[in-house]
């Protein structure tokens, strides 16, 4: 059983957000799992068209949005989005919103369509 120590991840710069693929080489063959680290401030949307997405908030608050519709989220919710739908995840407050992300697919970089608006605060 691997651990990988938080600060051995390396975070991509993605819109809007940072990216890190935690699982070493050789382990989740057929899903995919991403930390991702929200500053406070307005995001676009984006949307996975080929699976859903399970998402927990392990730090922060803010609002979950899903198409136009906005929830409010604190540490611990649990989202749950549903395939092709258009959402992004917004910080409220002066620190990070970090999330823990679960596709069930092996390939998130093909699964990933970013879009261009409206921004949700």
């Amino acid at each position: 059983m691997p651990v990988i120590p938080a600060d051995t991840l390396h975070f991509l710069d993605l819109p809007g957000r940072l990216s890190a693929d935690p699982v070493p080489d050789g382990y989740g063959m057929g899903y995919s799992v991403r930390v991702v680290r929200v500053p406070p401030g307005p995001r676009n949307p984006h949307r996975h068209p080929a699976t859903d997405e399970v998402t927990y908030i392990a730090e922060g608050r803010g609002v979950a949005w899903e198409d136009d519709k906005g929830t409010e989220v604190k540490v611990g919710d649990l989202l749950v989005i549903p395939r092709g739908i258009p959402h992004a995840t917004v910080a409220h407050g002066d620190t990070d919103l970090v999330l823990v992300c679960f596709f069930p697919a092996g390939d998130l970089a093909s699964n990933l369509e970013e879009l261009p608006g409206p921004l949700r605060r």
